[in-house]
């Protein structure tokens, strides 16, 4: 046992470090964020981040948007605390029965018009958690989904491309 760990603590690790994305390329995407919310709402894009019983992988992603590297508010994105402020629910997670109806009020008082964005490969179609008693499935057997972003979870910089999307199709 001795023998084998200090052979661990002496090899090297075996994991490679993740890429770093390019600055360049978020200050880009993001300009292009900012100007096309202004066109279309003339004002900033407000988003009520609702969790429908997810792993928590998801938010971990989207709460990384909100932190100094990222800096959405700097784009002209804010996050309000309640769906009658917001213009978009970012919904993550398999809809779980107990939170079917927390979902449907929610979505009832944001005011219109209104987007739904469904985060992960879990809101698409429940993901993992998919055929479980306890999870009705994804976002879309409850309310009306406009966009999915695929991912599990997916990148900040895909949160951003798929609010980018959701701005340029409406």
């Amino acid at each position: 046992m001795r023998k084998l760990l200090f052979q661990n603590l002496l090899r090297r690790t075996l994991t490679q470090a993740a890429p770093q994305p390019s600055q360049t390329a978020l200050a880009e995407l993001g300009e292009r964020l900012k100007v096309t919310t202004r066109r279309r709402l003339g004002r900033s894009l407000s988003i009520r981040e609702v969790d429908a019983g997810s792993c928590n992988g998801c938010e971990l992603e989207i709460h990384a948007l909100n932190n100094a590297y990222y800096d959405v508010e700097r784009f002209g994105i804010r996050f309000v605390a309640s769906p009658r402020h917001a213009d978009v629910l970012l919904v993550t997670g398999p809809v779980t029965a107990n939170m079917r109806e927390a979902l449907q009020r929610t979505y009832n008082a944001t005011p219109d018009p209104k987007w739904v964005v469904a985060v992960g490969d879990c809101g698409r179609d429940g993901g993992v958690f998919c055929g479980s008693y306890a999870c009705v499935g994804g976002v879309g057997e409850v309310i009306p989904v406009d966009l999915h972003i695929d991912g599990c979870p997916p990148t900040p910089e895909q949160l951003l491309e798929g609010l980018l999307a959701l701005l340029a199709m409406q």
